[in-house]
């Protein structure tokens, strides 16, 4: 009789615990929901930085989430709390969120309190949903939560309603004029596609980030997909198309991983994330979670990827390509587009900081508008790797450089804490392996990167090649991130000049130089670049040298103005056609 009253109370026990999770899920989503549908009213009042306080806000609501279900479970648990009861209670949870449209993202909440209640290395299937659990077919289900508009041309009257089902409630400026001027636009997308199409799809949920709303669709015919996506901006006068993206290049450059995540309102993710998927089919469906905001479910499905590709490549882990960075070992495998990153235990005497502070500036990283320059790092702790999947000489570095983080335990590699972002080309690799013409290209990218991060608020601090990198699209953006400062806490000085002979001998600073102080004319120094390329940058970004531009910058920001930081080239502006055609 005492057995099974034990085994009745545990059953209780396990059961309002479920329910307490599911709860407690639900309600960080409506949050995070609640949060995404204030971010579009804000974009039709021109609210930026109210869009740019919500997407910060929105990264809170998980942890937040997390913390008041574990406070609510132990209370109710207490000592009754463990492993053998917590696996009924996924049984239980599991039974709980079937049917649901977001179930995956319930499942990956029940890991992170795994987790938190039972710190252990990698999954434990009795205790965590497993990769196998997450039977997710993205294709087949895009279409529930799209429209289809069944016409054979992209006429102004379709394009006029597909803008109309948008619900937007601020009124477009001159809807029949930009209407027509999209329609031409798609114009020679159709001929390619045979003359005519079997249907435009689009995406119900309006994508906001930053300055800009999106209509996300595509055209169909047979088997034959063609991205449109419709970037909006507020106006005075009224919304405005800005421009019409119809190539894969073009939408994945939208939703890059140097990007800060979209606000949309999505009932269903995997829906929305099969659709994307069809468009995108190069990007990971762990990339296009993140990309609407769900990072914690991303890293799931990441995690999911990188395991089974490393279970069952014919390769092994090597350090990563480029110079070996004084705070991070890197390293990679050759067939996998990730790197993986390591906190050193000590730096050199020139980096003056600790690793309490690096994790705080990838923090930050995180809650900031990466402008499209800033590579997305995700965070990951106790993460096991098969020992064989080593070079031994990487094994060796870790051990010796990293061993308080990384320690082999039998036939497997722990890692206890590691940031794991895409790979792209290091820059000073890509000028010294690249035609002339692609170098210069990157080069004077480059410049126009350290621009738009001071325009976002942002200094590098170590502005050396090295540290940034070239994506397949050719677009320079910044990855190392442990001199990273917000531009308002340096001090931008002119170089003070040697007053007599002695000072200029000096071979250490004659002068006081404080916590934050920057000399710009000190970059020529560090460019690392000689004949026509050096003379490339200079010439088109002579101003960086100069205290002027780097104080313009500072005062711009602190005054609250926010550029305008748009994923598309100039040549595709739709503006100057819909006002030629009103």
């Amino acid at each position: 009789m005492t057995g099974g009253g034990a085994d009745v109370d545990g059953a209780v026990r396990a059961r309002r615990a479920a329910v307490t999770i599911l709860h407690g899920f639900e309600e960080y989503h409506e949050r995070f929901q609640a949060v995404t549908r204030r971010a579009l009213r804000r974009f039709e009042q021109g609210d930026w930085d109210g869009v740019r306080r919500d997407t910060a806000e929105r990264f809170r609501f998980h942890p937040r989430g997390l913390a008041q279900a574990l406070e609510d479970l132990r209370h109710q648990l207490g000592a009754a709390l463990d492993k053998e009861l917590w696996s009924r209670v996924k049984e239980l949870y599991t039974e709980a969120v079937l049917g649901r449209d977001d179930f995956e993202l319930a499942q990956t909440f029940f890991n992170s309190l795994s987790r938190k209640l039972f710190p252990h290395v990698g999954l434990d299937p009795a205790i965590d949903f497993v990769p196998a659990d997450f039977p997710l077919l993205y294709r087949g289900w895009e279409m529930a939560s799209a429209r289809t508009y069944a016409v054979h041309r992209a006429s102004p009257g379709a394009l006029r309603r597909i803008l109309e089902d948008t619900g937007l409630h601020a009124p477009f400026h001159r809807l029949d004029a930009q209407c027509t001027a999209i329609a031409a636009r798609l114009e020679p997308e159709i001929e390619r596609l045979g003359g005519s199409i079997d249907a435009i799809d689009v995406l119900r949920p309006v994508f906001v980030r930053n300055k800009s709303a999106y209509v996300v669709g595509r055209l169909r015919r047979g088997r034959h997909l063609v991205p449109l996506l419709l970037p909006i901006l507020y106006q005075d006068d009224g919304l405005q198309i800005d421009a019409v993206l119809t190539t894969e290049n073009e939408a994945s450059i939208v939703f890059s991983f140097a990007r800060w995540y979209f606000h949309a309102e999505v009932d269903n993710p995997r829906a929305v994330v099969g659709f994307l998927s069809s468009i995108l089919p190069r990007k990971r469906i762990a990339e296009l979670y993140i990309s609407l905001g769900y990072s914690k479910h991303g890293k799931t499905e990441l995690y999911g990827d990188v395991m089974k590709h490393v279970s069952t490549a014919a390769e092994r882990f090597h350090v990563a390509p480029g110079e070996r960075g004084l705070v991070m070992a890197v390293f990679t495998m050759p067939s996998l587009r990730f790197v993986f990153k390591v906190i050193k235990d000590r730096f050199p005497a020139s980096k003056r900081t600790s690793r309490r502070e690096i994790r705080e500036k990838y923090r930050h990283v995180l809650l900031h508008d990466r402008v499209g320059r800033l590579v997305d790092f995700q965070e990951f702790e106790d993460v096991a790797f098969p020992r064989h999947r080593f070079e031994p000489a990487l094994l060796d570095e870790l051990l010796e450089v990293a061993g308080e983080t990384v320690q082999i335990e039998g036939d497997q590699v722990v890692i206890g804490h590691m940031y794991v972002g895409r790979r792209v080309t290091p820059l000073d690799l890509f000028v010294r392996e690249r035609g002339e013409e692609a170098a210069r290209a990157a080069v004077i990218d480059w410049g126009y990167a350290l621009k738009d991060l001071a325009a976002a608020g942002i200094f590098a601090g170590d502005m050396l090649l090295k540290n940034f990198g070239v994506t397949r699209h050719g677009r320079v953006v910044f990855y190392d991130y442990d001199e990273l400062r917000p531009l308002g806490e340096c001090s931008f000085r002119p170089m003070p000049q040697p007053r007599d002979e002695i000072e200029e001998l000096y071979d250490q600073p004659f002068f006081s130089v404080a916590e934050g102080d920057v000399f710009p004319e000190e970059m020529r120094s560090f460019l690392g670049l000689g004949g026509a390329l050096r003379a490339a940058f200079e010439s088109a970004h002579a101003d960086l040298f100069g205290v002027d531009f780097w104080r313009a910058m500072q005062k711009a920001v602190g005054g609250g103005e926010m550029v305008d930081f748009f994923p598309y080239r100039r040549e595709k502006l739709l503006a100057e056609e819909s006002s030629a055609s009103s």
